[in-house]
């Protein structure tokens, strides 16, 4: 495999616009800004995932073959620390460890609500309202 420059999230992250756009596709970081106009799907697609990790969702649609050999073609480097979980050989170059500016940079949180929290929101203002227009109508003065 030949070597690629390896890049961090956080490189990948600032680019992000239609004239310099990147995402990381299992591990590879693709530069797609050519590829915007041609995609398939639209470029809002690709703008929805730049400076991004899209595997998943690359990888949800069922893309083609072809799909699959023009990720080799946009790309530009690996992504720093990546594994392969399939059978591909993937090698990353660099041993340095994100310094923690760059990974606080990527958490995100898994705050899930309640199913029950969408209907309460509902709920509550409607019983709300329903409970002042009862006290009005059984306190108007005849």
């Amino acid at each position: 495999m030949a070597e690629h420059t390896v890049f961090t999230f956080l490189q990948v992250a600032q680019h992000k616009s239609k004239n310099d756009c990147w995402l990381v596709i299992d591990g590879k970081v693709l530069n797609v800004t050519k590829f915007l106009e041609e995609h398939p799907g639209g470029e809002e697609v690709l703008m929805e995932s730049a400076g991004k990790d899209a595997s998943k969702e690359f990888n949800d649609i069922g893309h083609s073959k072809t799909a699959k050999i023009l990720v080799d073609k946009y790309q530009v480097g690996v992504i720093q620390g990546y594994t392969s979980s399939n059978n591909e050989h993937v090698q990353v170059a660099s041993t340095e460890e994100p310094t923690k500016r760059e990974m606080s940079a990527f958490v995100i949180r898994d705050e899930r609500r309640p199913k029950y929290a969408g209907l309460l929101e509902f709920i509550v203002p409607l019983l709300v309202a329903a409970s002042y227009f009862c006290y009005r109508y059984l306190t108007r003065s005849s």
